[in-house]
């Protein structure tokens, strides 16, 4: 008998408006801690308590430094296109956004993934859809290597520039000058 192999089945991708449809109807809710990646529902990592800190440290920093300049979103959905609605760590938005719809692209100044476990994720799935979305500017804080990589200028191909840095040198957010700059150590002290 010969083995016949079958023809995968073709897969329909989610759309940001059936996870929303899915999220209202109760088949969702924020305990199953998922994100729309190309259509398709990704199981967030755990969050550590470095990761806690380094966000908490982000979120002070922002509301402290930039308040009325920018409106800080924490873990919050960033919606890229129709496919792609992210939950990124920290999202630097436009102070005159519309507020009665999920932040889009062009809202964003900054986003920040926190990064522990998912760096290779972040970096090879995440960044290319933030450089295609046009995010001007992503921040990786990448705890394993204790680095702050910058990437910007986004384009079809992924980001321009890209600086990594460490220890006492300075980050500053090229569209949001009211941050000012942060030490990357200040970042990973305890």
């Amino acid at each position: 008998m010969r083995e016949v192999m079958a023809e995968p089945l073709p897969i329909h991708p989610l759309t940001v408006h059936d996870y929303h449809a899915m999220a209202e109807a109760g088949i969702l809710t924020e305990d199953d801690h998922i994100e729309l990646i190309d259509g398709q529902l990704v199981k967030k990592m755990t969050i550590g308590p470095k990761h806690i800190r380094i966000v908490n440290i982000l979120t002070e920093l922002a509301v402290s430094r930039a308040r009325g300049a920018v409106e800080v979103s924490i873990q919050n959905p960033a919606r890229l296109n129709l496919y792609n609605e992210p939950e990124p760590d920290v999202v630097l938005l436009k102070a005159d956004r519309d507020v009665t719809q999920v932040p889009k692209a062009d809202d964003v100044l900054l986003l920040v993934e926190v990064a522990d476990a998912s760096v290779g994720y972040d970096r090879t799935i995440k960044l290319p859809r933030y450089a295609a979305a046009g995010i001007p500017e992503v921040w990786i804080v990448n705890i394993p290597e204790e680095r702050l990589e910058c990437y910007r200028r986004p384009s079809s191909t992924g980001y321009t520039v890209t600086q990594i840095l460490g220890g006492s040198d300075l980050a500053g957010a090229e569209l949001i000058p009211a941050l000012g700059e942060i030490s990357v150590d200040m970042l990973f002290k305890s």
